[in-house]
């Protein structure tokens, strides 16, 4: 579940390993330059952590944000 802390949705997801995780990240980043809403997002092995916040709406979360998390979240059943 995403969770709103400081004007920001987080999320970690994990992954069997780095591969997979990877591979997650390059489908979201397709998704993410089409919805031109980019995410902030860090990768150590097999886990990708979120944090959506809209920078051009002051840095505090809007419907862009929980689009994309959505989107996110309906990428990562595809691999696991």
């Amino acid at each position: 579940m995403w969770k709103e802390e400081n004007n920001t949705l987080v999320k970690s997801f994990k992954f069997k390993d780095f591969i997979t995780a990877f591979g997650f990240i390059s489908s979201v980043a397709i998704v993410a330059e089409k919805m031109n809403h980019h995410p902030n997002w860090s990768n150590v092995y097999n886990t990708v952590d979120f944090q959506l916040n809209t920078h051009d709406a002051g840095d505090i979360v809007t419907d862009k944000d929980h689009k994309l998390a959505a989107a996110i979240d309906e990428l990562a059943q595809n691999f696991n």
